[in-house]
């Protein structure tokens, strides 16, 4: 069973639909409890990070995701769910900080090129025994959509770069089953939806 985790950003329904696809069946909850009790875990969501951890805080999910994790249980985050992990973020009007799993920050691109970034872009694959990308070639085009990107203080977490103006963060993994990604595999085809398969069959 995969609880993808409601608290009221983006594109919830477009996950799920992905993941039933592969054939996972889908728990979608916005209980604190339920996040706290799952099996594996994905947090998705499109829009601002102060709203965000706004959300979260108001069901206590940020604490009951912090909770899965630290019990090592599968996690997969997507875009504001890959965001949310770190510590502090540049988006923030309120100072708000994140789940501070990982040291690190979420910076804004200033680059000289068009912002957000939207559209299928390349990622290089820096640690090609990561399981969610088996299958998966280096060099694979997904589906981006945001205009933040992580900044980790360990690059040993890096599994995958992307270049926009600047080579960022794509993918990340840390231990056996904490994934996160800035792309939006529910919406990078065959790509994504093998991402998405790797992650459930992993953790069946």
């Amino acid at each position: 069973m995969i609880t993808v985790v409601d608290y009221g950003m983006g594109n919830i329904k477009s996950v799920v639909k992905a993941l039933e696809y592969v054939g996972a069946q889908v728990e979608l909850t916005s209980s604190s409890s339920q996040v706290e009790k799952a099996h594996s875990l994905i947090v998705p969501g499109v829009g601002a990070f102060d709203d965000c951890m706004a959300n979260l805080k108001k069901k206590n999910l940020d604490t009951a995701i912090r909770k899965h994790i630290f019990k090592g249980r599968p996690y997969l985050g997507i875009c504001l769910g890959h965001q949310i992990l770190f510590e502090a973020n540049e988006e923030s009007r309120k100072n708000q900080t994140g789940l501070g799993i990982f040291p690190g920050t979420v910076r804004k691109f200033v680059q000289n090129l068009k912002v957000p970034h939207i559209g299928w872009n390349q990622i290089k694959i820096y640690r090609k025994k990561c399981p969610i990308l088996k299958g998966i070639e280096d060099g694979e085009s997904f589906y981006f959509v945001h205009s933040y990107y992580t900044e980790p203080i360990d690059s040993r977490i890096v599994a995958a770069r992307t270049d926009y103006g600047i080579n960022f963060t794509s993918m990340i993994w840390d231990g056996a089953k904490l994934f996160s990604v800035q792309f939006h595999p529910e919406k990078s085809q065959k790509a994504g939806l093998a991402l998405l398969k790797n992650f459930c069959e992993l953790f069946e």
